[in-house]
């Protein structure tokens, strides 16, 4: 086990696991054949949730089976709740296991940034627990069996949108087809989170739901750099970092705008006075 990273978060009960549960789920989720309203949205990448499936495992559900048309033979996943002064982080070897098997990393390209760009490199025996990488990877093994993963964490700066712009040349550069995937959920909401601008009821979901929809816009806008100014301003992303990072390296490997496949938040599924909001996004 010493060069493959457990699955802790299946073992905390975040997801399934077991296989036969997981591809359960996925298999019921993605028979609802959520699909882009416009021609042009041809699955580059995305953005997707990374609560408990429980919470919002259909929504990141839709995103992946839209995506799966593409067949990548590399997965790019930028995750993790970092603030502007936190450092990136990468994994470079191994693998990642899953319910559904384990996950090969991509070394080549994970090497290559580390050459250019500073990070804290996790490996499978020494990296910080963090479910918003995690909970996709089932999907990723059921969806792309034999892509490899990039997994970096990358905070709301500057220079996380040049290393994921740098991430695509290089992909593009060795003849590697990618997508992008950025891991986020939206609008944290009332007192379990500290923050109940519009207090509680139907006023408080009618309001984070218009909070969700501002950065949502951007999103889809592919504005990389304002969805890191209206999470910070309005805390509406709690990882824009990843966001951000995701919208650059599509970007900057084509696609041109985004569009929002489903929407949800977590009131849907165990009503109260704290939620938060989910949505899955394609480019």
């Amino acid at each position: 086990m010493a060069n493959i990273r457990p699955a802790v978060f299946a073992r905390m009960g975040w997801y399934p696991d077991t296989k036969e549960e997981c591809i359960k789920l996925i298999r019921q989720w993605s028979s609802l054949k959520v699909d882009a309203k416009t021609a042009d949205i041809r699955g580059m990448g995305g953005i997707v949730p990374h609560a408990g499936w429980y919470f919002s495992g259909e929504i990141a559900c839709q995103v992946y089976t839209f995506l799966s048309k593409a067949q990548p033979d590399i997965v790019v996943v930028f995750g993790k709740h970092l603030s502007v002064s936190s450092p990136r982080s990468i994994m470079v070897d191994g693998l990642w296991e899953t319910p559904l098997g384990d996950i090969q990393i991509e070394s080549e390209i994970a090497s290559a940034l580390v050459d250019e760009y500073d990070f804290v490199v996790e490996t499978c025996s020494r990296f910080e627990e963090d479910n918003t990488i995690e909970v996709q990877l089932p999907f990723i093994k059921y969806f792309f069996p034999e892509a490899r993963l990039l997994p970096m964490g990358m905070p709301p700066t500057p220079e996380s949108l040049d290393i994921a712009r740098r991430t695509g040349a290089l992909c593009l550069s060795k003849g590697f087809k990618a997508i992008a995937v950025g891991s986020t959920d939206l609008t944290h909401y009332g007192p379990n989170y500290g923050f109940m601008p519009a207090g509680f009821g139907e006023k408080a979901l009618k309001w984070a739901y218009h909070n969700d929809e501002r950065v949502i816009k951007r999103m889809c806008a592919m504005d990389a750099f304002g969805v890191i100014e209206e999470a910070l301003a309005h805390h509406n992303a709690c990882c824009p970092g990843a966001c951000a990072s995701a919208i650059t390296m599509a970007k900057n490997m084509g696609a041109i705008r985004g569009e929002a496949l489903v929407y949800g938040t977590s009131y849907d599924k165990s009503p109260g006075s704290s939620f938060v909001g989910y949505v899955g996004l394609v480019f």
